[in-house]
């Protein structure tokens, strides 16, 4: 029985043998070899860089706006559905007034909504104006320059509102079967509510309120830009 066993054990171990050599080694194949792996030295190659630009400078994004002067131009209104309904009702003080209006928006309105958030963040960032101590509401626009930075940006609103009140007080209103007010011009409503939160935003700004109080009007006003924008009744 010992030699049998002796025996049996050589024989098992020689079929181990030839069947580790005939599979190979277990390991895997490096598979660059099969094509499918990464190319050589991938990993090395520089990632793409961000190609958008850096924001401006505070000093050359908050600068005073020059006034708009408007122009002839071949500008005519829209009118979408419903709207075509109430063209009988738009006048020439109408057309007129939101061609100019489309003037000022196209020149100015996306710099001054980016010297806004601009002001709006340098106003509440971590090195920005902060509270003054024991007070816990008096904010220190001293620090930073952030009062100058008011000063230029309240008075570019103000020169909008300036421009845009008396045409947007030039619009045409009605009454609908309900008693509610709708402008017959089309896009002459956000007109009039851009006009209105520019006027509520810079009163805020200038009394130096928090952002989350003159937050709302912000965004009152980009809420409103933006049915123009994607209007596209200026363009």
């Amino acid at each position: 029985m010992g030699k049998m066993f002796r025996y049996g054990s050589a024989a098992l171990v020689l079929m181990m043998t030839v069947f580790v050599i005939v599979l190979g080694p277990t390991s895997f194949a490096d598979p660059d070899s099969e094509g499918t792996g990464p190319a050589p030295n991938e990993t090395t190659k520089p990632r793409p860089t961000d190609a958008r630009p850096s924001p401006p400078p505070n000093s050359a994004l908050i600068r005073p706006l020059p006034p708009v002067v408007p122009t002839a131009t071949n500008w005519v209104p829209k009118f979408p559905f419903p709207y075509d309904q109430t063209k009988n009702q738009v006048t020439d003080a109408d057309i007129n007034a939101e061609r100019e209006m489309c003037q000022w928006y196209n020149a100015q309105y996306d710099v001054l909504i980016d010297q806004i958030d601009r002001v709006q963040f340098n106003r509440i960032e971590q090195n920005g104006p902060g509270v003054r101590a024991g007070s816990g509401t008096d904010w220190d626009y001293s620090v930073d320059g952030i009062q100058q930075q008011v000063d230029v940006l309240t008075a570019n609103i103000d020169q909008a509102v300036d421009f845009l009140t008396p045409r947007v007080q030039a619009l045409t209103q009605r009454r609908d079967f309900a008693g509610d007010n709708y402008f017959p011009l089309y896009q002459g409503d956000n007109f009039y509510l851009l006009w209105q939160h520019l006027s509520n935003a810079s009163n805020g700004i200038k009394a130096h309120q928090p952002d989350w109080f003159s937050g709302p009007s912000v965004l009152g006003v980009k809420r409103a830009g933006s049915h123009i924008n994607r209007s596209h009744v200026c363009h």
